[in-house]
């Protein structure tokens, strides 16, 4: 017998579940708004998402439309005038369409406010700063020469690997229920850890010592059961627990893009917010962001902030981790592709964003980028074993 043709009833109900949990998201990103300080610029993101968000200058102001994730839904409206406290210092667009013009990005860069736009992949597709980019001869005199240089080279990304397994270490044991497993993983951890006590003798001695803890720290996540509520479609069986890191393709080389289960996309989307952070704030203390030192630039990628991004990928984890295991995720929060990619649904997306964002903001970029012996940033781990 052939496949069964969707009713209108059941269509009706799918439409009811989409906009119930897009109603739920909305009230959930409302609370996690921090609170603004008096005389203070507001400290919160606009995260715009859905179809048919605009950005457009009206009269000297700056009219902000949000795009629509579901049917019925009235749309969101901000008018922003220049030096006002109301405007945020960051305007992120996760997914969807719409338009802007020149004259809004003129406006942008006037009031310094960054643009980041975030594709469905998860992957920053821009990351665009009111300052722009103007390079400081001496710190990007100084990534060539600490990259050129086998020593100095090594001895920064051994600091960036200690760093990123010991915060490891605090994810799992923070945010994974307690497990035979889960102890197993983490003395391994601390056994790679005592390895760089002692700096490897090259970057490709330490790729391997990387290799193996990631392997380690993500089958600690293996199996995990994640939270699925009620739901008028079922899900695929390999969704109802944690899997690997990586996208369940055919294919010679595992890859984490285009992720095939729902804790992966949500993972990407958390990435993508703090790479994009990361690269604003390099930018702005005059830092080349695709001369990398540990990580090679590929097409113009920012290596630099890839290296930046490793000890700080575990504090993601941990809030990506919060959030799958203790809400009741629902079917009508992904949508599935027809090549098996998982998409997160608009709303849930703004929403992950937004705490990703909030997270980011709890400790400010001096806090952030600490300076080490070189007088030169390397990131700071909170929370750390």
């Amino acid at each position: 017998m052939g496949a069964t043709m969707p009713t209108i009833k059941n269509l009706a109900d799918e439409e009811i579940e989409w906009e119930e949990h897009a109603l739920h998201w909305a009230h959930e990103l409302s609370k996690s708004r921090r609170d603004r300080k008096r005389r203070e610029r507001n400290p919160n993101p606009l995260i715009l998402c859905g179809h048919g968000a605009s950005l457009r200058i009206d009269g000297g102001s700056l009219l902000v439309r949000n795009g629509f994730t579901h049917h019925p839904q009235s749309q969101e409206i901000w008018r922003f005038f220049r030096g006002s406290l109301d405007l945020p210092t960051r305007i992120i667009i996760v997914d969807g369409s719409g338009t802007l013009s020149f004259d809004v990005l003129s406006w942008l860069g006037e009031q310094n406010v960054s643009l980041i736009r975030i594709d469905w992949r998860g992957k920053v597709a821009m990351a665009m700063a009111g300052y722009g980019f103007a390079a400081d001869k001496e710190k990007v005199a100084w990534q060539i020469a600490t990259r050129a240089n086998e020593a100095k080279r090594v001895a920064f990304s051994t600091e960036l690997m200690r760093q990123k397994i010991a915060a490891g270490i605090a994810t799992i044991e923070q945010a994974l229920p307690a497990s035979k497993r889960r102890d197993l993983v983490v003395l391994k951890l601390r056994g790679d850890l005592q390895q760089l006590v002692t700096t490897p003798r090259d970057v490709k001695v330490l790729r391997g010592i990387e290799a193996r803890a990631g392997a380690a720290y993500f089958s600690a996540w293996h199996g995990t059961p994640l939270r699925w509520g009620a739901s008028r479609h079922s899900i695929p069986d390999e969704w109802r627990e944690i899997g690997p890191r990586s996208a369940l393709r055919v294919g010679k080389i595992a890859k984490n893009e285009r992720a095939t289960h729902p804790l992966n996309a949500l993972l990407n989307y958390g990435y993508a917010v703090l790479q994009s952070r990361l690269q604003i704030d390099a930018v702005a203390q005059g830092y080349d962001p695709t001369l990398g030192i540990m990580h090679h630039s590929y097409q113009g990628s920012p290596a630099y902030i890839f290296d930046l991004m490793e000890p700080e990928r575990a504090e993601i984890d941990r809030c990506v981790l919060a959030l799958a295991l203790t809400e009741r995720l629902s079917r009508a929060d992904f949508i599935l592709t027809p090549d098996g990619t998982c998409r997160v649904a608009p709303s849930l997306a703004r929403f992950l964003v937004q705490r990703i964002a909030s997270l980011l903001d709890t400790v400010d970029t001096a806090g952030r980028i600490q300076r080490n012996g070189d007088g030169y940033p390397i990131t700071s781990v909170r929370g750390a074993a």
